[in-house]
């Protein structure tokens, strides 16, 4: 009996407008956008890679390793194409220094110089999910019990021996059946696109990457079906429950995800909390100095300084969108030397040992600033931005929108992951210098006697977590979107065996 129901069910939706005009409306829109977005995609590819090869050619220019600048490059997350989520939105370069731990806050970005592109390419393919299958989710849904109430045709069915959760489970199935038409069919001819690119290789585990995606865009659509389910058996009216429909989804989509932002307070860090821990950085670099001139005012050449100089940067405005170097307290040069004469020979075992000396104290201060700066940043920063998730999170719109950046890869803790690789790198390339005596070389002030080797540089490699990763940042919004069907579904099933027809 479930069977025919839900045979019957099926075939009344595939004989309708709405499910013609699902299909062709999410294939045009999907098929069109990831044309768009593929090319996107390539472009931010290619200049990835222009920018990784001028960044090691302005590295090989250098002749001194203290005037070397090594940079790393993010490259774009290819599944942003499905959710680009702060994929484009943070920074993707970085410069890797013994003089300070990089973070996210400190990166700079190189981008497209095209808005057109970008305004286009804004819309990835888990957006048209959003807005327009949930749409035509609820119009499947809306006249699911209240149009049967008014033709009389619920009653019909119930004379027959037959139960009501039968009923409902057969709506539920023939309507989702119809609904996943058009996503799985979407789906699967924008991974056949994404195949046919030449800059996009896709591995196993992006393949299951994808399958999370369609596993979560199946339970946001139930939601949104099961929502009109709900209105429809409540109203018992199709125009009321239309009317109710859309007025429902306007919210959830369209209003709430944009108000939330606006309307609860961000919360702010107090002053004192900036003030003490840029006061404690700023402590630890003028004992650095005072460490420094000390040093200097002992040596061999006393009083003789060999061109370095604080330097603070402090706050100047900075905010989790304006990623301006903040937090900062570190030392420049002032002065190279090109060169010296025969009466600077002498010097120069003292200079030597001066930068080896530099180079360890910097260090140790750089890593002591980080201790400060870390739980700073993300008390600043990263608080407010994860209250800020957990407000979106209660409409299915953010459970879904986080869910599907987590299997992609581009939530912030998937752009995260290349700062934690940046700052591994940087621990990299001080071993590097160390095991090489690099602070203390020649080359590491002056080029006369032979320029400095960047051959032996470690280099840089950034590779994207695993599944197991991904899947377990999404399981918590999968589980809850579930559970929100759960509950959805219950409430319906209750309130149609107290209904009478």
């Amino acid at each position: 009996m479930l069977k025919t129901l839900i045979g019957r069910e099926l075939l009344d939706n595939l004989m309708t407008f709405r499910f013609a005009a699902a299909t062709f409306i999410t294939l045009l829109l999907v098929v069109a956008n990831t044309f768009v977005l593929i090319i996107d995609y390539e472009r931010r590819l290619a200049g990835h890679n222009d920018a990784v090869k001028m960044h090691q050619r302005q590295l090989q220019e250098k002749i001194t390793y203290s005037a070397g600048e090594v940079r790393v490059d993010r490259p774009p997350n290819p599944l942003s194409i499905f959710n680009v989520g702060f994929d484009k939105r943070l920074g993707n370069e970085i410069e890797v220094s013994h003089k300070l731990v990089p973070s996210l806050w400190d990166a700079g970005m190189h981008g497209s110089d095209n808005p057109f592109m970008e305004m286009f390419a804004s819309i990835d393919i888990v957006f048209i999910f959003q807005v327009v299958l949930s749409l035509f989710a609820l119009l499947f849904a809306y006249d699911a019990f209240a149009g049967e109430y008014e033709a009389g045709t619920l009653r019909l069915v119930l004379t027959h021996p037959i139960g009501r959760g039968y009923i409902l489970l057969a709506k539920y199935i023939g309507a989702m059946l119809c609904l996943l038409a058009p996503l799985l069919i979407s789906l699967l001819l924008a991974v056949i696109l994404l195949t046919t690119s030449t800059a996009i290789s896709l591995n196993t585990d992006d393949f299951l990457r994808i399958g999370g995606i369609i596993f979560t865009s199946v339970a946001y659509l139930s939601v949104f079906y099961l929502i009109g389910l709900l209105i429809s058996a409540a109203t018992r009216r199709t125009s009321t429950a239309l009317m109710l429909s859309m007025f429902v989804w306007g919210f959830l989509v369209l209003v709430y995800p944009n108000m939330i932002l606006t309307v609860i307070p961000r919360p702010t860090s107090p002053d004192a909390l900036r003030t003490s821990a840029f006061n404690r950085i700023e402590s630890i670099w003028e004992t650095f100095d005072r460490e420094r001139k000390h040093y200097l005012s002992t040596d061999d050449f006393p009083g003789e300084d060999w061109g370095y100089e604080l330097r603070g940067i402090g706050w100047r405005g900075a905010n989790f969108r304006n990623h301006a170097p903040i937090l900062l307290y570190t030392y420049r040069s002032v002065m190279h030397f090109d060169g010296f004469g025969e009466k600077d020979e002498p010097k120069m075992p003292h200079a030597q040992k001066h930068f080896g000396f530099l180079g360890a104290q910097t260090i140790d201060a750089a890593d002591r600033t980080w201790l400060i700066r870390k739980p700073a940043l993300e008390e600043i920063f990263i608080q407010p931005a994860d209250i800020e998730r957990i407000y979106l999170k209660l409409s299915p719109v953010g459970l879904y929108d986080a869910a599907t950046q987590a299997w992609a890869g581009t939530d912030l803790l998937g752009v995260r992951d290349f700062f934690d690789a940046a700052r591994q790198y940087r621990q990299s390339v001080i071993n590097y210098f160390y095991d090489n005596k690099v602070f203390e070389s020649r080359q590491w002030f002056s080029g006369d006697k032979g320029a400095a080797d960047w051959s032996g540089l470690p280099q840089f490699s950034f590779q994207r977590d695993d599944i197991n990763t991904n899947a377990k940042r999404a399981l918590p919004d999968v589980s809850l979107l579930l559970m929100i069907n759960v509950v959805l579904f219950i409430v319906i099933f209750l309130i149609f065996i107290k209904t009478e027809v």
